[in-house]
């Protein structure tokens, strides 16, 4: 999914805040990247799903939510030589490390901490 960024402030802060917006032609760019076919049916699946309209973060502790609400901190690299990923991400408060895969939402949350704590993220992941 992908998103149109209507606002930033406070990146790298204890009060880091971007606003969104999902519009038509974000749906539209979605289906023709990553489905591989623009149709009705895509454009209207993609714009019904329900997004908060901001994600926020406290680069200071390295916390962050998603655009589902879903909290997590960022914890540096990992040390788990068997793990797909190169840093952790462990969600709050469960307490569960992404394991580095797409189904653990490594490289979208990466991609949102990176967004709103830049100085703070890893430059190449």
């Amino acid at each position: 999914m992908t998103v149109t960024v209507t606002s930033m402030s406070g990146l790298d802060t204890a009060h880091a805040l971007i606003r969104t917006k999902h519009t038509r032609q974000d749906a539209i760019g979605f289906c023709r990247e990553y489905v591989g076919k623009v149709t009705p049916d895509c454009i209207r699946d993609e714009l019904a799903v329900r997004l908060n309209d901001e994600i926020t973060a406290n680069c200071l502790r390295g916390e962050f939510v998603d655009f589902q609400g879903n909290r997590y901190r960022f914890a540096g690299l990992s040390r788990d030589k068997d793990s797909m990923a190169k840093y952790r991400l462990i969600s709050l408060p469960s307490g569960e490390e992404a394991d580095g895969s797409s189904a653990s939402g490594y490289l979208t949350n990466m991609g949102i901490f990176k967004a709103l704590c830049p100085s703070r993220a890893p430059y190449n992941e």
